[in-house]
């Protein structure tokens, strides 16, 4: 059944297709904009508004928007364009021909902007509606992605981001140029070139007055909601920091690697991203350097290596120098694979040396002794081999999802997890899995290591700090103390604030010069249409 303020937003939706209008359904990551959509879409159909209708979607949520027509809206039969380019041309000539029967095609974007075969179907197609997942990929309207997609032949285009809009003029008249292409597609150069905007410290008062106008013209065709204002129902989320004192020998380490680089920083943007990263690595787990096999380790692993089959006739030489630019734990691994340098691997003390292990392993005790269930995320896929060694040791049953794990088998691991209580720990990289998923049965999420933009950690979070969660979500973010992982959280902190700031600033300027005024009409209005 849907929530009320689901009810508002597929009124809204109805309101926007009553006035032949199209919109952005920009609520918060965890609110439903799927069910939304189905909801719209399943009530055309019962107007008599059977399609065809697109729904363009990451690769990574295509089973989830598959498994949730079905579960909320079986009478809509859903093509799911998808497979080899073998299986693509014979569905191609099968939809074209009209031998399929179907009220929704679900693809990719990889495949909406993909080869010319493909694009020409979705140019050919009559489409009621296009709906794009993650809408936030098309501010950029000088993009190849944006005007392959803007080819898309549909009389109605419905966008869904749970992302805030950002305050650039560009980004904001892409998004609207998109959805109301009759009115501004004949000036996409012209508007590229008015909106651009100068750099922040250039801009002039006249240009954010600009912005706010544009953000004024948008409002009524953009809905947004957030958790705070419509879901007291849903459980709190507590968030804890645990600064992780490094052990000592991370300790000495990180200070050498800080001076080294230090004096080999150019002041290039390039070379100092370097350093922000090889320092973040450390700060995490000495095994993500190389520290422990020397140079004449290598030499003497390199010659060791030629005893093996698949290298007796190779070069001592070029083995070692491809060792070099191996990480510690990238060489363990490999004195794991091959007899003639096994015994160069890495003892477990060293594998499970880092402050953050050490916190880890008595913070995963008490959630377990809790009942609570854990979503560990990490940054680096190998931050997460080493995280499952630590598991094992601690023998916590777990599994894992990063962006190597194939499409297929994601919605099985996350059923896998959602279904069998005594699986304790889910390990997910930060930005995989699509942001759609739902992994509501656990109530602590762990964030091994933060990100440089505190909204893709936000948006982690929100997969379990969403409909459906019955529990008070504890969010706990591990932090190396004394590491440049404290400036990393001060500066997200700080962007958070000055965007919460931002938006309040917004709200108070629409309201006091009646600019919400309109908006508020359509919800108000909406709550008068005949209810179907």
């Amino acid at each position: 059944q849907l929530k009320p303020y689901q009810l508002i937003g597929l009124k809204w939706l109805l309101l926007l297709h009553q006035h032949k209008l199209s919109g952005i359904l920009a609520d918060e990551m965890g609110l439903g904009k799927t069910i939304q959509a189905i909801a719209f879409l399943s009530q055309l159909y019962q107007d008599g508004i059977e399609g065809p209708h697109l729904i363009t979607v990451p690769a990574s949520t295509l089973d989830n928007w598959v498994r949730e027509l079905k579960l909320w809206s079986p009478k809509l039969k859903v093509l799911v364009y998808y497979g080899s380019v073998e299986d693509r041309r014979y569905m191609k000539h099968n939809i074209l021909n009209g031998d399929e029967e179907f009220q929704v095609i679900v693809s990719t974007y990889n495949l909406a902007i993909g080869n010319d075969s493909d694009r020409s179907l979705f140019r050919k197609l009559r489409l009621k509606y296009a709906i794009f997942d993650e809408g936030h990929m098309l501010k950029n309207m000088n993009s190849l992605r944006y005007r392959h997609l803007m080819a898309i032949n549909a009389e109605h285009r419905l966008l869904l981001t749970g992302t805030p809009l950002q305050n650039n003029l560009l980004e904001l008249m892409s998004l609207l140029n998109f959805i109301m292409p009759s009115m501004f597609s004949n000036s996409n150069a012209q508007l590229s070139k008015m909106f651009s905007m100068v750099t922040p410290c250039e801009q002039s008062r006249f240009e954010k007055d600009r912005i706010a106008q544009a953000k004024l013209i948008m409002k009524p065709f953009i809905l947004r909601r957030v958790k705070s204002e419509v879901l007291q129902q849903l459980p709190a989320k507590e968030e804890k920091i645990e600064f992780c004192p490094m052990s000592e020998k991370q300790r000495t380490l990180y200070q050498s690697l800080f001076k080294k680089l230090q004096k080999s920083a150019t002041g290039e943007k390039r070379e100092l991203c370097n350093v922000m990263m090889q320092l973040r690595k450390m700060a995490n787990h000495p095994l993500l350097h190389r520290q422990y096999y020397t140079t004449e380790k290598l030499k003497t692993m390199s010659k060791l290596m030629l005893k093996e089959p698949t290298h007796f006739d190779a070069d001592a030489a070029l083995i070692q120098e491809d060792m070099e630019v191996m990480s510690d734990f990238e060489l363990h691994r490999l004195c794991q694979q091959y007899s003639s340098i096994g015994c160069y691997q890495l003892d477990s003390h060293l594998l499970l040396d880092s402050g953050k292990f050490n916190l880890l392993t008595d913070l995963l005790a008490s959630l377990k002794d809790a009942g609570d269930r854990v979503v560990l995320f990490s940054q680096f896929t190998m931050m997460l081999d080493i995280v499952e060694i630590l598991l094992r040791h601690l023998k916590h049953r777990y599994v894992r999802l990063d962006g190597s794990t194939p499409i297929a088998d994601r919605i099985v691991l996350i059923d896998e997890y959602n279904n069998d209580q005594d699986i304790f720990v889910f390990l997910l990289s930060t930005r995989a899995g699509g942001l759609g998923i739902n992994l509501t049965s656990a109530n602590a999420v762990i964030l091994h290591d933060i990100d440089c933009n505190p909204y893709n950690d936000k948006q982690a979070e929100d997969r379990c700090h969403r409909l459906g969660q019955t529990r008070t979500v504890k969010v706990i973010k591990l932090i190396s103390k004394d590491s440049i992982e404290d400036n990393m959280l001060r500066l997200g902190q700080k962007k958070l604030k000055l965007e919460q700031d931002m938006t309040a600033a917004d709200a108070s300027k629409q309201t006091q010069n009646g600019g919400a005024i309109y908006m508020t009409g359509l919800l108000h209005n909406s709550y008068h249409l005949k209810s179907q």
